[in-house]
Parts: structure tokens; C-alpha cells; sequence
């Protein structure tokens, strides 16, 4: 059982998967990191600074003692959050289909390339030349 996990797992197709996943969840964090760096400011400052982190429709406001210490926090629905997840989705989902859309040019470039016509057999080179005989 050892040895048919060990096969199973250094196939070629599980790798490549992992690596695949590995680099997904890598890019993941790169899409997150553009979209709260560099979108969400530039959107902010096209809606006069409004921060997507901060955008939120609140259903209960916490309430505080005399202190100002939190007794029951606010509960609030967070659409600033979703937005920005949102935002990041769309990168990641461009930029996959780029990806795709370039492999698929490139099996096409491989699939356009004509292969050789097969060689006649010798039964058809030996009628081949009979018909030409017969011809004279």
C-alpha cells in the first residue's frame, strides 16, 4: 500500500496540481495586496476618500459604559469588505483567463502545423507504376 502511494503521489499530474495551487494562493495574496494598495485608494479618491474598509451599514451600535468600554459590540454588515473581495475575484479571474486564453494560442500554433502526407505503401508504388506502363 506504501509503495502504490508513493507511485500515486510523484505522478506527474498531482505535482503539477500542487505547484498549481501553491502558485494560486500565491497570486491570491499578490491580487489581495493590488487591490488594497493600489484600487482601493484610487477609488477612494475618484469617491472623495471613502475607504473600503471603512464602508459598512451598521444594524446595532455597540454599546459602551460609562468607562467607553465595549459592553455588546456593534454588529454591522461589512459591504466595504465584500467590494474589495469582489474586486479581487475579477483580477484573479482576468488574469486566469489571459492565461488560458495564451496556452490555447499556443496549442493551436502546434495543432495548425500540417503533418507530412504518409508515404504511398509499396502495393500502391508498384500499381503506380504499372498504370504507367500500361499508359505508354
Amino acid at each position: 500500500m506504501l509503495k502504490e502511494f508513493k507511485e500515486f503521489a510523484l505522478k506527474g499530474n498531482l505535482i503539477d496540481i500542487a505547484v498549481g495551487f501553491v502558485m494560486g494562493a500565491a497570486f491570491g495574496k499578490v491580487s489581495t495586496a493590488f487591490t488594497q494598495g493600489i484600487i482601493s485608494p484610487l477609488v477612494g479618491l475618484l469617491t472623495g476618500g471613502v475607504n473600503f474598509a471603512e464602508m459598512k451599514y451598521v444594524l446595532k451600535a455597540a454599546v459602551t459604559n460609562e468607562a467607553g468600554d465595549v459592553v455588546t459590540p456593534e454588529v454591522a454588515v461589512l459591504y466595504g469588505d465584500f467590494i474589495t473581495a469582489v474586486i479581487d475575484f475579477i483580477i484573479v479571474a482576468f488574469v486566469m483567463f489571459l492565461v488560458i486564453r495564451a496556452i490555447n494560442n499556443a496549442k493551436k500554433k502546434e495543432e495548425a502545423a500540417p503533418a507530412a502526407p504518409p508515404a504511398p505503401s509499396k502495393e500502391e508504388v508498384l500499381l503506380t507504376e504499372i498504370r504507367d506502363l500500361l499508359k505508354k
